[in-house]
């Protein structure tokens, strides 16, 4: 099994995860079991599939699949009202589009 823990793909994916964990908890209740739920759980998801790809020989299907989760990610985060009323004027986790 290859090493994940050094590669900044994983690094900025597993804090990320920790970011969307705990915007999260300030979210609606509405918000927070409809689009948090989906938020934390492609963020688990992402961080999965980098692993995923490390440990693969054929790595092109692996990361094929996270540039499409990725994507997902990304479209859940633009779509949420919630995230944007908590986001920091950095925005530090910005996600660029592909």
């Amino acid at each position: 099994m290859a090493q994940y823990e050094h590669l900044p793909i994983y690094k900025k994916a597993f804090d990320l995860t920790v970011y969307f964990e705990k915007i999260v908890r300030n979210f609606s209740r509405y918000h927070k079991y409809c689009l948090g739920t989906e938020l934390r759980q492609l963020s688990h998801e992402v961080v999965r599939q980098i692993v995923r790809a490390n440990n693969a020989t054929e790595k092109a299907p692996q990361l094929e699949k996270l540039r499409e989760l990725l994507e997902d990610l990304r479209i859940t985060f633009l779509i949420n009202p919630a995230i944007h009323r908590g986001v920091n004027e950095k925005r530090e986790f910005y996600i660029k589009p592909f």
